[in-house]
């Protein structure tokens, strides 16, 4: 009589089970040291996924804000200059005129003024990185001063008429719906430097004019006067490039804020997401021995029968 195998049903189940799970154990740390992510989809995240998107939410929006924070400091940047230069041509109309008086001497006055009003046209009518008029306002697309000589500003009927820019000035969001106002308009910026040249411009064109060596008296009373107001328009300049020195200040905190919020919120998410490369090759080592163990308890068990256990049967 011939003895059949025999094993165990429930047993084979059992170490079948035990197979599958070691090997998806197996795969679970092999993809932990390839990618060194604890997962690589949500369900792999499981109740901590939430917390995982939303610390990423929080970690993107810092670095928009940083990202818009940064444009805004380099235009804050550029404009501490030039606005700095532009108080420097109003205080050298200001000498100028005040070395004319002094002198009894007008004959090179406008020539000077011509040129501090080319240079503040320059500046005023400058551009930014993206081709776009950094003093235009709302109409950054349009030069904000429309007039290309002295003379053209003399034959205008305001110093305000030589001005095309809008009225908006550029703001950055610094996040939770705070903004920092950091644009600067044209307008604002040589109403008075023009306005000062413009006064120069119509004496000399003017029934006392034209300015020359030596000066009349009429001459030199309004050249006292016309020290006054250069002054002012170099004092407004300076005052305005010192409100811009205070937002870039600002700027350059708020910067320093969201790096921080960045790196802080990165971190955390890393944490929930990130394996430790040590243990994780550890437990790889581990699961690929349970592997192979329970491969080799399976192997085993397919050639379990009764003759292992009731011997070779004998014939007589």
């Amino acid at each position: 009589m011939t003895i059949d195998r025999v094993a165990s049903n429930n047993q084979a189940q059992i170490f079948l089970a035990q197979l599958l799970k070691a090997e998806q154990n197996l795969n679970t740390a092999q993809e932990q040291v390839a990618t060194g992510k604890v997962a690589t989809d949500y369900a792999g995240m499981g109740s901590k996924t939430a917390t995982l998107e939303a610390a990423r939410s929080s970690a993107a929006r810092a670095d928009a804000v940083n990202s818009a924070t940064q444009l805004a400091v380099n235009q804050a940047d550029l404009q501490d200059t030039q606005v700095t230069s532009l108080a420097n041509l109003a205080d050298q109309l200001r000498q100028a005129v005040t070395k004319a008086a002094a002198d009894g001497d007008a004959s090179t006055l406008m020539g000077q003024a011509q040129s501090i009003f080319d240079q503040a046209v320059q500046i005023l009518n400058a551009k930014d990185g993206s081709g776009n008029y950094l003093y235009g306002g709302g109409k950054d697309n349009t030069a904000p001063v429309t007039v290309n000589s002295l003379a053209d500003l003399q034959a205008l009927p305001s110093a305000s008429d030589a001005f095309a820019n809008g009225t908006i000035k550029k703001s950055v969001n610094v996040g939770d719906g705070q903004t920092v106002q950091v644009g600067l308009l044209a307008s604002d910026l040589g109403a008075q430097l023009f306005q000062s040249l413009k006064d120069v411009a119509d004496f000399n064109a003017g029934a006392s004019g034209p300015f020359g060596n030596p000066v009349t008296t009429a001459q030199s009373t309004f050249l006292s006067g016309a020290i006054q107001t250069a002054s002012a328009a170099s004092q407004d300049l300076n005052n305005q490039a010192a409100g811009n020195g205070f937002v870039y200040n600002r700027l350059q905190d708020v910067m320093s804020q969201q790096q921080s919020l960045s790196t802080l919120y990165k971190g955390f998410v890393s944490s929930l997401e990130d394996v430790d490369m040590g243990q994780a090759v550890s437990q790889l080592n581990q699961n690929q021995v349970a592997l192979q163990a329970a491969l080799h308890v399976t192997a085993q068990l397919g050639q379990i029968s009764l003759l292992n256990y009731l011997g070779v049967s004998q014939t007589g």
